[in-house]
């Protein structure tokens, strides 16, 4: 555990250690019974117990970013104000990655919260600001594609039906089929798609879903056809709220839409995760196939923090502290995205002990 994480202290530790030194002597004896619990030591003696408490760390934390890692932030932020009584508050907004660079690299944010990594010119920006940061893995998410249990007909795609659906050449596409002559000159496997309105909803380019989508799953393509390969079709309903985008894949038979697993595991009664081909056959989004990294659209979560707020602000060091935790970082898995592993997640706390050192 990192030195600071027992400043945020549970509100039942004084009567823990108080009922410790309660169940010393039965004689009343003058010795003392001493109890620590992280950085919170009561001392009780025969005459009067006396508590020593470290300063519990409050004030304010502001995150902004991606939605795809607002609620395990979210989470965090409510262990911090359970542990500390209210003292330490932590407001996140998820407006998406690019969006929540944009004011993390301008000084209005302490944490920025991201689905894929800061971009250069993102670096560039926070540079001219002043603004130095530290990056820390947090978590391991898998796009999900996914279209309505109602659509039998779509089971898996691969990278070039992909591209043929969703790429800046399918601009204009209404249908499924209008997909299927560029997927087949492209040389796709997938299976005929069907006679049926394409109906897309999925994040825009403020979104680090939408980038790391691009960036895993055609990229390559559209290099190869002289097209943007930073770009999808503009002629479809964009949001960067996921919760938007399950509502559009749950609101019609035909759709096709792309979130963050943790989004698809919570609706997965109402929504049919899409299995996708590398060209190493069909894989479908799981728990096992995200961490051990054969799902083909498993992508790294971060958060970063903003080295300028921790030196002003104790509470943002309080925070990530808490965040890297044990108790901080099963958030993770309850927010239902894919837990790093060991090593990497010790590297992300190196890196912050190293930063706070």
């Amino acid at each position: 555990m990192n030195k600071s994480t027992g400043r945020l202290v549970l509100a039942s530790i004084a009567s823990l250690a108080l009922f410790a030194a309660a169940c010393g002597d039965d004689e009343g004896a003058k010795e003392e019974a001493t109890t620590t619990v992280a950085d919170v030591t009561t001392t009780a003696g025969a005459d009067e117990p006396t508590t020593t408490v470290e300063e519990v760390i409050g004030g304010e934390v502001f995150v902004t970013g991606s939605s795809t890692v607002e609620p395990i932030s979210v989470l965090v932020g409510e262990l911090a104000d359970a542990n500390t009584g209210g003292a330490l508050a932590v407001t996140v907004e998820g407006p998406g990655t690019g969006d929540g660079f944009a004011k993390f690299c301008a000084g209005e944010a302490d944490v920025a919260d991201a689905s894929r990594k800061i971009k250069d010119e993102e670096i560039a920006l926070c540079a001219e600001a002043g603004i130095e940061f530290i990056e820390l893995e947090v978590a391991i998410d898998g796009l999900t594609v996914a279209t309505s249990p109602a659509n039998e007909a779509v089971t898996c795609l691969d990278y070039k039906a992909l591209y043929a659906l969703v790429g800046p050449e399918a601009e204009g596409f209404s249908n499924w089929t209008d997909a299927q002559a560029l997927a087949t000159e492209l040389g796709s496997t997938s299976a005929a798609f069907p006679d049926a309105d394409l109906v897309i909803t999925g994040p825009g380019p403020e979104s680090g879903t939408y980038d790391s989508f691009i960036e895993l799953a055609f990229k390559k393509i559209a290099e190869g056809r002289g097209t943007d390969p930073k770009s999808a079709r503009n002629d479809y309903t964009q949001s960067p709220n996921d919760n938007v985008i399950v509502e559009g894949i749950e609101g019609s038979d035909s759709s096709l839409g792309w979130v963050g697993f943790a989004f698809f595991a919570a609706e997965a009664d109402r929504m049919k995760a899409i299995e996708i081909d590398k060209g190493d056959g069909c894989v479908a989004p799981t728990v096992e196939t995200i961490a051990d990294g054969s799902y083909p659209l498993s992508r790294s979560l971060f958060i970063y923090v903003s080295a300028n707020a921790l030196a002003d602000n104790p509470a943002v060091g309080a925070y990530i502290d808490l965040y890297l935790s044990d108790e901080g970082i099963a958030s993770v898995a309850e927010a239902g995205y894919v837990d790093l592993p060991a090593e990497r997640l010790e590297a992300s706390r190196t890196t912050w002990a190293d930063a706070t050192a």
